[in-house]
């Protein structure tokens, strides 16, 4: 009886020692680090998470690595002023999902975001929605 009690023992401080480690190990110590890919679809979020830190978040240029780039990114806001006061849709959507040759697109200095979706995200769906829906961000913040 003195036997069954101590392997009982043993067998629960066991397991209570491994469900304490597993709770250690969910918790996290310092900083996280942000997720590569968004949950959100929706084009302002994409855009803060992928294109603001260049861009800057109102699209103007500044963004808090701008300087720090070879070529300064360009003011996406005055897009459609510099065509005619059109959008330039397809050639938005070709310079962020990686069909131009714009030479800052697909540089050192700004990534071609379609093949990098494509790598963080297997449903080709939910990539041309992201796209899509920055493409009409961008557009949304056009000067007029």
């Amino acid at each position: 009886m003195v036997r069954m009690r101590s392997r009982t023992a043993a067998i629960v401080g066991v397991l209570g020692t491994a469900l304490m480690m597993m709770a250690a190990v969910k918790q996290t110590t310092g900083p996280r680090m942000p997720p590569l890919v968004g949950e959100s679809m929706y084009g302002p979020d994409l855009f803060n998470l992928y294109c603001a830190t260049c861009h800057g978040r109102d699209g103007k240029g500044a963004g808090p690595v701008a300087q720090s780039l070879k070529t300064p990114p360009p003011d996406l806001t005055l897009l459609a002023r510099r065509n005619g006061g059109l959008f330039p849709r397809a050639r938005a959507k070709a310079a962020i999902a990686g069909g131009t040759a714009t030479p800052s697109h697909g540089s050192v200095d700004m990534p071609v975001w379609g093949p990098i979706f494509r790598g963080l995200d297997p449903s080709d769906a939910r990539v041309e929605v992201r796209i899509n829906n920055l493409v009409s961000h961008v557009a949304s913040i056009q000067q007029k």
